[in-house]
C-alpha cells in the first residue's frame, strides 16, 4: 500500500481496523463488543453508537482517551490515527495478516519459503498473471448477465 492508498480520515482508518482485525471467532467486531471491551479494560466510557458514529464519519473529533482506547482494542499504536506514515505501515501489516488467514495464501507462502530470489520472482510473476487473467474474465461474465434479449 502506498501513502496515497492508505486510509486518510478517522472514519476510513477506523473502518479499516474493523475490516482487518477480526474477533477471536474470526469475524468483524460489533460496536457493542468494542465498547464493552474498552469498558472492561478500564477505558473511558464509550457507547456502541458513538463507535458507529466515529466509523461512519458522523462524528470526527473524539477525545485522545477514546482514540487510545480504540487503538488498544485493535492492537495498534495510537499514532495510527495521526501519522500517515504509521497509518500506511500498520495498514500494510494488517492487510498482510488478513491475507495470511487464508489457508491457500499460507500454503503458497510456505511452498515459496526457501526458494531462491529468482524462483520467488517467477512465482510472483505467475500469480500476477493469474490475477490479470481473473480480472479480465470478470467483465465478460457481467456483460453476459446484463445483455438484453
Amino acid at each position: 500500500m502506498t501513502d496515497s492508498d492508505a486510509p486518510r480520515s478517522l472514519a476510513e482508518k477506523l473502518d479499516h481496523l474493523f475490516a482487518t482485525v477480526p474477533t477471536p471467532e474470526g469475524r468483524e467486531a460489533s460496536y457493542r463488543e468494542v465498547a464493552d471491551a474498552i469498558a472492561n479494560r478500564g477505558g473511558p466510557t464509550i457507547s456502541p453508537s458513538y463507535v458507529w458514529q466515529l466509523r461512519s464519519g458522523t462524528k470526527d473529533n473524539p477525545t485522545m482517551k477514546h482514540l487510545q482506547a480504540l487503538a488498544s482494542y485493535f492492537g495498534v499504536d495510537v499514532a495510527y490515527f495521526f501519522d500517515n506514515t504509521v497509518t500506511t505501515r500498520v495498514a500494510d501489516e494488517l492487510t498482510l495478516l488478513d491475507a495470511t488467514r487464508d489457508p491457500a495464501v499460507r500454503a503458497v507462502a510456505l511452498h515459496a519459503a526457501g526458494l531462491s530470489p529468482d524462483s520467488v520472482d517467477l512465482v510472483v510473476a505467475v500469480i500476477d498473471a493469474a490475477r490479470r487473467l481473473e480480472e479480465n474474465q470478470q467483465p465478460r461474465a457481467r456483460r453476459r448477465t446484463t445483455r438484453s434479449t
